[in-house]
């Protein structure tokens, strides 16, 4: 095993130093208005879409600051500083508060819609470039977000958050515009950033609203004694089959596998992610080391069980809470979140079949997933690794997803093997 594991850590290494790095690098900085493109072609050309989303341009920011945490290249800052800098000074609403949906290339909004996804990533990113820089104003942003979800956001009938809203902060419609739903997906990465923030901020009312998400999760969302996530919820909590909805990635993909008929299904992808999202929880909260080691078993073994693709390695896209998976397809997103999720529970537990599952998505992703001319991954396959979507950038995709994945497996097989 450990063998094998060090194969893999040279193989993730050079794909984040030699590929993901230097084509984000190069690429995806645009040196004529500021901030980043992130629409790329199978052959990692430019498309014609230049517009800018909340989603990439906050993950941009995020991954050239993570970045700069991990190599202390001075390139990598300036990366992040300009990103801070156009998104600070186009998407901030100056008379609302909070962070627009949308904009062109230069700057001018194009969709005024608070969604909390993106408020979410925008403390996310902002808190780690405070972080990694000791720059306040990305941590004075973040903040000021955070209050605004308190604020406007805040459901205190029924817990968590409204999650689709207008640039006033007033309720979107129900239906396609989602103001009467709630979803794993956006409270998950509430708690990715309460993280971060509660980290940078070492604030208490920061440390509070993280552990109040995690009861939340656990309570409403999560099915803690078989081991899955529910996907989408009214406001009372009461389970909805999955729809597509605006502005979310669901929606707006091109093409592959779709269930017909909604569906009360559970994604693969955001099952595993939970695991090692909430594990960092623990940790910066200083809480005990094994704290969820039961719950990470539950869910990686339903994982294994249902969603795992045994003959080929890498997950399957979504399916019912037991059962065989629905949407067969293979995603990069889904595919780089359970590298780091069983590598984590690999890492805890110490049960190998965990570090198996590790090394044979890495084999699939590796083959089939990584453009290898490029070094960046493809969007969408199927299962069997024919490319559905071969383009490297969208906007929804950038530096996070590979980068980050590649970064926290090389991080946690060093200290795995020791070195």
């Amino acid at each position: 095993m450990k063998r094998k594991l060090n194969e893999c850590l040279i193989e993730i290494t050079d794909n984040l130093e030699n590929g993901i790095i230097p084509f984000w690098l190069k690429n995806g900085i645009d040196k004529q208005y500021g901030g980043y493109l992130t629409n790329f072609d199978e052959n990692g050309n430019p498309t014609k879409d230049t517009d800018k989303y909340i989603v990439t341009q906050t993950r941009m920011i995020w991954g050239f600051s993570a970045m700069y945490r991990e190599y202390k290249k001075e390139e990598f800052l300036q990366a992040a500083k300009q990103g801070v800098l156009f998104f600070i000074n186009h998407f901030w609403d100056e008379e609302f508060g909070g962070w627009c949906w949308k904009t062109n290339r230069k700057g001018s909004v194009l969709d005024s819609g608070k969604v909390v996804y993106g408020q979410t990533f925008a403390i996310y990113a902002l808190s780690e470039y405070t972080l990694v820089t000791g720059d306040q104003l990305g941590l004075q942003y973040a903040s000021k977000t955070f209050d605004l979800l308190q604020k406007y956001c805040t459901d205190t009938e029924d817990g968590g958050y409204y999650e689709n809203l207008e640039r006033d902060w007033t309720l979107s419609p129900a239906g396609f515009a989602a103001g009467d739903l709630k979803s794993l997906d956006i409270h998950m990465h509430t708690m990715e950033a309460y993280t971060t923030l509660y980290e940078c901020s070492q604030q208490e009312i920061h440390k509070r609203k993280l552990e109040e998400i995690i009861n939340l999760l656990l309570k409403r969302m999560i099915n803690s004694e078989i081991g899955y996530g529910y996907n989408q919820f009214d406001i009372y909590f009461n389970r909805k089959p999955a729809s597509n909805i605006r502005r979310t990635w669901n929606a707006e993909r091109e093409t592959g596998e779709v269930i017909e008929k909604p569906t009360d299904t559970t994604s693969y992808g955001h099952n595993i992610e939970f695991v090692w999202l909430i594990n960092r929880a623990c940790e910066i909260l200083k809480q005990p080391y094994h704290k969820y080691d039961e719950l990470s078993r539950k869910i990686a073994n339903h994982t294994l069980k249902y969603g795992f693709d045994h003959e080929l390695g890498g997950v399957f896209r979504d399916g019912p809470h037991e059962g065989a998976p629905l949407v067969r397809d293979k995603e990069w997103w889904q595919n780089c979140e359970v590298l780091i999720g069983f590598l984590d529970v690999y890492e805890r537990l110490g049960d190998e079949k965990y570090g198996e599952a590790f090394i044979k998505t890495w084999e699939f992703d590796k083959t089939y997933m990584i453009n290898e001319e490029i070094g960046e991954w493809r969007q969408l396959l199927t299962h069997d690794g024919k490319p559905l979507i071969s383009n490297i950038g969208n906007p929804w995709k950038a530096i996070y997803h590979t980068g980050r994945a590649m970064l926290e497996c090389k991080k946690r097989l060093e200290r795995i093997l020791g070195n």
